[in-house]
């Protein structure tokens, strides 16, 4: 499928996500999408659509805690999952949405 992508490689349109367009995002991180994965980005594109923006690393680390409890989030845990430093940055992308404001 053919996926439209800005110059910074985010979607378009994120209402067009789905989990294997985010598989094919994380295919550039080298990133295997598992149940895990697909948890926090669902939960990542909630923030979107509560506060109308995407998280940059604090408050995505924060609702991650209250929302995802059982996962034991933090920054360190993010950078391993998805492969990445710029945890923000990337986990906004795999799941659809725009770069946050505050990143490079």
């Amino acid at each position: 499928m053919n996926i439209e992508l800005d110059q910074d490689g985010h979607l378009c349109d994120h209402t067009l996500w789905t989990p294997d367009i985010a598989q094919q995002l994380a295919n550039t991180l080298d990133v295997d999408l598992g149940t895990e994965h697909i948890q926090i980005l669902q939960q990542v594109r909630a923030f979107f659509a509560k506060f109308n923006h995407a998280p940059a690393t604090r408050p995505l680390i924060k609702w991650l805690q209250k929302t995802l409890p059982e996962q034991d989030i933090n920054n360190q845990k993010l950078q391993q999952l998805f492969n990445t430093g710029l945890v923000a940055r990337h986990v906004n992308r795999l799941a659809g949405l725009p770069k946050p404001p505050n990143c490079l």
